[in-house]
This record gives C-alpha cells, structure tokens and sequence, in this order.
C-alpha cells in the first residue's frame, strides 16, 4: 500500500526532474512533475498528493511560498513536504523547518538516500493517521484536531458523507474498481467544495466509504445539493453500458440470486452548532452519523 503513494515532484531542472520520474515511478509510486510553483499549488489543489518533493529555486514562486500557502491551508496543511536545496546553509534549513516542512536534502543528492526520507515521511504520516492511504486526504488524528478545534467555534457545519451502495459494486466490479471510485470521490470533493465551498473548508477521509467535510454555515445547503448531484451524474462512468443503459446493476444475493441494485448515491448528514449543543467531539459525530442514517432511509 505505501508503494502505491502518489509524489509531486516540484522542479524546474528538467533532466532532475525526469529523473526522479523515472525512478520513485519504478518503485510503485504515481508520480506527478510541476516546472514551477503555482503549477504545484494547482496540482495540489486537484489531486492531493500524499508527499512534494519540492526544490527551493523555483521560477516564479520559491518552495518556500509554496511550503507556506499548503501549510495555511485547511485542505492541504497536512501533506508532508521534502525541500530539495541547493547550498548546505543553516539559514536554508532553519527557515524550512520553520514553515513546516517534514526533511530536506542537499543537492547534489544520493538517490538511495532520497528515497528513504521519502519512505520515512510516508511511514510517519500513516503511523500518526494523518492521511489515508487510497485518497491521500486527511484521516484518523487529523479529523479529530478539526473536530476539537471546531467545538469551540460557531458558524460551521459538518457533513457525514458515505457511499451508499458500494459493496454491492464491489460485488461485481472488483475491489480495484471500489478503490478508483474511492479515489475519484475525494477527487469531486475537493472540486466542488472549490466551486461552491470556502477556502478553508476541510475534507476529511474517516475510512472505508466514509467521508467528512467542514463547511461553513452559509455554504452549507448550496454544497450539499451540488456534491449530490455532480455525484449522482459522474459515477454513472464507473458502470459498464450495460448497467448504465438498464439502470442497476445485479448483485449477488442468496447462493444463486441476483438482486437487483441501484447505483451508488452521496448520503449526507449534516450538524451545525447552530441546531445542537455539543459538550465533546464524540456528539457531534454520533449525531451526524445519525442524521446521515435519516438521509440513506
């Protein structure tokens, strides 16, 4: 599972660059390039990485900018960042610890050793729960800090979102097939909560088929409708054109039955500080989990 982690690698030297393609892609990981920082940001955005290698020297934005804009960032402050730098200056490290970033490496690099900080800052984000490891979003510890910090303020609301519907797919299409669709659910989150949430929302992968996001209360409504619909339309390309064209699909039931099954849909419960008095983290998520019960019945 670790192998299968996805990398941005943010340079600008081009041969640097294709190198480190090549080679983490040989190890098992996805890998993705970006030339300059804003490229990185916008990446980032889109598909979250599970770790940037990021250079220092970059055209247009240092990888400091770079390392600061994630770490302010609600969705993004949890990626681990690896500075590749080009002097072995004190200062250089110093103000990249500062900003939060995980490591850093002296270029020119040993290969062998890139690698193993690399796995080593994996290892430490999936040892402390932070990320999950299908979506790369925030997970376990994460979700919880959220929760703890959200208790204390008002104006937001969370949303308990499962797929409904899943293990039957899984059923007949594979766990391979669930993963993608797990993997392009994260994907949708962050491009709708971009359209049609705020900067600082927050998504959060809880495990299995189960997802969170924190909006704020103005948002609420016009996100919920819209995560619902853009889901229900796109997850139609995960069915072959059969099961598009008759609307189900059939799933295995009792030894030597078919059952008849819909396609997969968002259920989504919501609480707000607005609707509830909460005294600790636990009652907000047994009510959001409830409230989303109400909404698969």
């Amino acid at each position: 599972m670790m192998n299968k982690a996805q990398l941005l690698i943010v340079e600008d030297d081009a041969d640097i660059s294709n190198m480190l393609r090549i080679y983490f892609s040989s190890l098992g990981y996805t890998v993705d390039v970006a030339p300059r920082g804003q490229d990185a940001l916008e990446k980032t955005r889109l598909v979250m990485p599970h770790l940037l290698i990021l250079d220092i020297m970059l055209p247009d934005i240092d990888g400091y900018e770079v390392c600061r804009t994630l770490r302010t960032n609600t969705r993004t402050s949890h990626i681990p960042v690896l500075f590749l730098t080009q002097k072995d200056e004190r200062s250089d490290k110093l103000k990249g610890l500062e900003l939060g970033a995980d490591d850093y490496i002296t270029k020119p690099f040993d290969i062998e050793e890139l690698k193993l900080r690399v796995q080593n800052a994996l290892a430490r984000a999936k040892r402390e729960s932070l990320t999950d490891p299908q979506t790369g979003l925030p997970a376990g510890r994460l979700i919880e800090d959220q929760l703890r910090r959200k208790i204390r303020q008002q104006g937001w609301v969370m949303f308990d979102i499962r797929l409904n519907h899943i293990e039957p797919f899984k059923d007949v299409y594979g766990f391979v097939a669930g993963n993608d669709v797990l993997r392009f659910t994260a994907m949708l989150f962050g491009e709708v909560v971009d359209e049609a949430g705020t900067p600082n929302d927050f998504i959060g992968h809880a495990g299995g088929d189960n997802f969170v996001i924190f909006t704020s209360l103005q948002a609420a409504q016009a996100l919920k409708i819209r995560l619902k619909e853009r889901f229900a339309t796109e997850i139609q390309t995960h069915y072959n054109f059969m099961d598009r064209h008759q609307g189900y699909i059939l799933a295995p039931g009792k030894p030597g039955e078919r059952v008849q099954t819909p396609f997969m849909t968002l259920a989504i419960g919501s609480v707000s500080p607005q609707r509830y008095h909460f005294t600790d983290i636990r009652e907000i998520t047994e009510i959001a989990a409830e409230e989303r019960r109400k909404d698969s019945a």
